[in-house]
């Protein structure tokens, strides 16, 4: 009897061990993000944040993350580093982003095909399975799309206090010209930055409504498929280029925009300064969003019509790295599962720290619980967080903020060339070629950095030196893949 009491006791004993062993045993996964918000993340209340989603998610999954914020400012730079040096499982990225954007990671065979590791898991079950569909490539699930706007189009954005200042009747502006009248407004009132361009090529966002520029990428603008005909283009070589160079060329001249812009000494909070006018903004279901991202009111005005195409779903978004081990690949499935689907790990993941760097609020008239952000060491967005559905209202947004989204999503026109991905590997040596000539002429020529008279002569050289690096080969390509596309559908 003795025994076998001494043999439950030890088999007890080590059942416990392995028990504490097992609670001990957590897959740990880097996971690196951009942060927009704040210029310069604060390491320590990082740190906090991380702690303290561990410890939420403790008794949920076997997960520990470990949490880096970097600025925007130097992300690319710094996760591109990290991400060959195999220092990341979890990565934030989007379509749009140069170096480390869903376009560049595929082809490098830097990211893991999560295509047999989603069905089942709640993560799959976040979001409609369109939204899967819309971010394969070749046939593969690779990222895990932030449900958000997923649809694209873009706003004028002006600064409120100056709309009632000045009196604008913003609703008359239909084209880029329009604004004219108000950035005189703006430059006798001595602000340094009456039209801001967010030192960003915007050719690709004002045009969308005529051309669908499937790299998704500004450095590659010079590719896109011609919605009156349906076929690609040149687009160095179209009127509609010729037009917003010579308009950004004649605003610099007139001291509409400054020469920072071309230089890149703005950075991402000069929109939460009250150096600037006019600006852009992505369209999405709450443009108030805006005005707590820039600290002060801003109202916008559409000027792009929104388009669901081939990237518009990977405006933001997170891959697993290929470098992850299989137990680190469902490990970050599991916790983009419950980050998707549970609403306090979204609202702390996207806002920090309740009681420091944000508060749960209930204005007279709300429903339900929103949220102010009051915080300049932790602060990010739902865009570039979580699930739309499952992050917590902004104090300024509306409670319904989750239907918005939904119809927002399938209010928009599908691109004829929605879901045509290019290949550019039997062309990638000139492609890169082509895409490296974009900051020394198409920046410029789209931020005001070439003057008025100088304009054709610089797009002459620009095609030229693109043609020299192999540009008419890359067409071609592309010419024949969309037309193979276009044949299969």
């Amino acid at each position: 009897m003795k025994k076998i009491v001494s043999l439950v006791l030890a088999l007890a004993l080590v059942l416990g061990v392995m028990s504490f062993a097992s609670a001990e045993d957590k897959v740990v996964i880097n996971l690196t993000r951009c942060s927009f918000n704040v210029a310069t993340p604060d390491a320590e209340q990082v740190k906090k944040v991380e702690d303290a989603i561990n410890a939420y998610i403790a008794d949920k999954i076997n997960v520990e993350i470990r949490l880096t914020d970097i600025g925007s400012g130097e992300y690319t730079e710094k996760a591109n580093l990290a991400l060959a040096n195999n220092e990341i499982n979890l990565l934030w990225t989007a379509s749009w982003e140069s170096t480390i954007g869903t376009n560049d990671l595929v082809p490098k065979n830097a990211v893991y095909d999560i295509t047999d590791l989603l069905p089942g898991t709640p993560l799959y079950g976040s979001m409609s399975e369109g939204q899967w569909e819309a971010t394969k490539y070749n046939g593969k699930n690779y990222f895990i799309p932030v449900y958000k706007d997923n649809v694209e189009g873009y706003d004028v954005m002006f600064r409120k206090d100056l709309v009632d200042e000045f009196g604008w009747d913003i609703t008359k502006v239909e084209k880029l010209a329009d604004l004219e009248p108000m950035l005189a407004d703006a430059a006798s009132k001595g602000l340094k930055y009456p039209f801001l361009t967010q030192k960003t090529a915007m050719f690709y966002r004002w045009y969308i409504g005529s051309f669908d520029f499937f790299t998704a990428d500004a450095s590659t603008n010079f590719f896109a498929v011609d919605r009156k005909t349906n076929e690609v283009v040149d687009t160095i070589k179209t009127p509609e280029y010729l037009e917003f160079c010579k308009l950004m060329a004649d605003w610099a001249e007139k001291g509409y925009i400054s020469e920072d812009e071309a230089t890149k000494v703005t950075t991402d909070t000069t929109t939460q300064s009250k150096d600037w006018a006019i600006s852009w903004w992505t369209d999405i279901p709450v443009n108030a969003e805006a005005n707590s991202r820039y600290k002060q009111e801003v109202v916008m005005q559409p000027i792009a019509p929104r388009f669901a195409h081939s990237t518009s779903a990977l405006g933001s978004c997170y891959c697993i790295t290929a470098n992850s081990t299989p137990e680190q690949a469902k490990a970050a499935i599991d916790f983009m599962g419950l980050l998707y689907t549970d609403s306090k790990l979204a609202d702390m993941y996207t806002f920090g720290i309740e009681g420091e760097d944000f508060e749960y609020t209930q204005a007279e008239g709300q429903t339900i619980k929103h949220v102010t952000q009051h915080s300049d060491k932790y602060n990010h967005s739902m865009w570039e967080s979580a699930n739309a559905t499952i992050v917590t209202p902004l104090d300024n947004e509306p409670d319904n903020k989750a239907e918005l989204y939904d119809a927002f999503n399938g209010g928009a026109e599908t691109s004829c060339a929605a879901g045509f991905r290019f290949n550019k590997a039997p062309v990638e040596a000139a492609y890169t070629a082509c895409a490296a000539l974009f900051e020394q002429y198409g920046f410029q020529l789209e931020n005001g950095g070439v003057a008025a008279a100088d304009v054709e002569s610089t797009l002459e050289a620009y095609q030229a030196a693109l043609d020299g690096a192999g540009y008419q080969d890359v067409l071609a390509e592309f010419q024949k893949q969309y037309n193979e596309w276009k044949a299969a559908q």
